[in-house]
């Protein structure tokens, strides 16, 4: 959430900043500039009003000692007045910062300076690509069609027991599977990254606290009967362990990690691009999140792009590293960097991670500070990523390494699959 100091003092900035995420600030910012007007106004005469009611107060007790008791009735009536003047200035007042909080929440975060202008994906820049597009020749087979042919993945079966959306992953599946999970994590871990394991539902003031809430989309899952949120991501419990938080500067960045099963409707998600694992509304991740000082953030940004991009490395997968525009980045994020991989048998790129900074457009929400060495309480900065998402990855895995004798595993994942070929 933008905070009133950064609307009020740089107003026309931040109209023009969030013209580049094509949103239309200038209604917004013109009520809540008039709204804070009265809301100032109304505090200034709260101010004055009880300034005048302790003046009264004293002066009925000295009237009260001289005997004036008519004096001192007619005090206590004009303080009686003033009381009910106070309360209605009170419900004035609470009513504008309530009214200022939901337009705020409306409005997105700012595109750092480097987002790239844009509506469409089409418009992201690539930064940077690696890795070996493989030949596979005509007789490849998509990962659906190898997850049927080595009985890896029952998507019918899914929808038997629950819907489209929920494979049920069987015997080298489900290995390969705990495998990736148990390598993210252990690389995670010799990065730096604390180990967390979260709830997978969370309050809705969780979700409010990281921007998932209000629910534009409609993409969570609602519990209604308990009034709790199927979790899209790990990123809302673990940032969320940090809500009304005061860390101290020599404790960033704190960095965590954490597996999680993820829950997303995918509401309007139809045809090729849905098929098989390429979008799923149960699916497997492993994030990594961040909490960190303002002028580090950006350092650490980039730590954990060149963090995913080793991961991509070691799975043996062609990836490229994209920036995204204004248009295609997420209501929070002030800079987004999605990773892709190259599907081989669908010949066509795959998002796997998005690892954004939402400098303290989050913490704001969640009140999570930091203590500097003046003492000072100062907004963080939170940055989270894929490290990643399961489903495209194992889809490319499959495609990409598939040979006439079977799957082949990478050697880096050899040690926690405990088989080197899938046949």
């Amino acid at each position: 959430m933008l905070t009133l100091k950064v609307i009020t003092e740089h107003t026309e900035e931040v109209i023009r900043k969030l013209a580049r995420k094509h949103f239309d600030a200038k209604e917004y910012i013109e009520q809540v500039i008039e709204l804070d007007k009265t809301r100032r106004t109304t505090q200034q005469e709260l101010d004055a009003n009880l300034a005048a009611l302790n003046q009264l107060s004293k002066t009925i007790g000295q009237l009260m000692k001289e005997g004036k008791k008519e004096e001192a009735e007619a005090a206590r009536a004009q303080v009686a007045e003033m009381k009910e003047n106070s309360k209605k200035l009170d419900e004035t007042k609470a009513s504008a910062e309530q009214q200022i909080h939901d337009i705020l929440v409306q409005i997105p975060n700012l595109p750092h300076d480097s987002v790239p202008e844009g509506k469409l994906a089409e418009d992201n820049i690539c930064e940077k690509e690696g890795g070996s597009i493989p030949e596979l020749g005509e007789s490849a087979l998509p990962h659906w069609e190898l997850a049927k042919k080595y009985d890896l993945i029952d998507f019918e079966l899914g929808v038997k027991i629950t819907g489209a959306g929920f494979p049920v992953y069987k015997g080298f599946g489900s290995r390969l599977q705990r495998a990736l999970i148990n390598f993210f994590l252990d690389n995670a871990r010799e990065a730096g990254y604390l180990e967390i394991q979260p709830p997978y539902v969370v309050n809705a003031t969780s979700g409010y606290g990281t921007g998932n809430l209000p629910d534009k989309e409609g993409q969570m899952y609602h519990a209604t009967a308990d009034d709790l949120y199927l979790i899209p991501t790990a990123e809302i419990p673990v940032t969320n362990i940090y809500r009304d938080v005061i860390l101290n500067e020599s404790d960033l960045p704190v960095m965590n990690t954490a597996y999680s099963a993820c829950f997303r409707r995918e509401a309007g998600s139809y045809g090729k691009d849905v098929r098989g694992l390429n979008r799923l509304h149960q699916f497997d991740k492993v994030e990594i999140v961040r909490i960190d000082k303002p002028e580090h953030s950006y350092q650490s940004l980039q730590e954990m792009v060149d963090y995913v991009q080793t991961l991509l490395e070691k799975l043996e997968l062609p990836w490229r590293i994209l920036r995204l525009c204004g248009g295609d980045m997420s209501f929070t994020s002030a800079l987004t960097f999605d990773f892709e991989v190259y599907s081989a048998a669908q010949k066509r790129w795959l998002e796997v991670s998005s690892v954004s900074n939402f400098e303290s457009y989050q913490a704001n929400r969640l009140k999570c500070r930091y203590r500097d060495e003046n003492k000072k309480t100062q907004l963080c900065h939170t940055l989270n990523g894929s490290a990643l998402a399961l489903p495209r990855i194992v889809a490319a895995l499959l495609e990409n390494h598939q040979t006439p004798e079977g799957i082949r595993i990478p050697a880096a994942l050899i040690p926690y699959t405990g088989f080197d070929m899938i046949k």
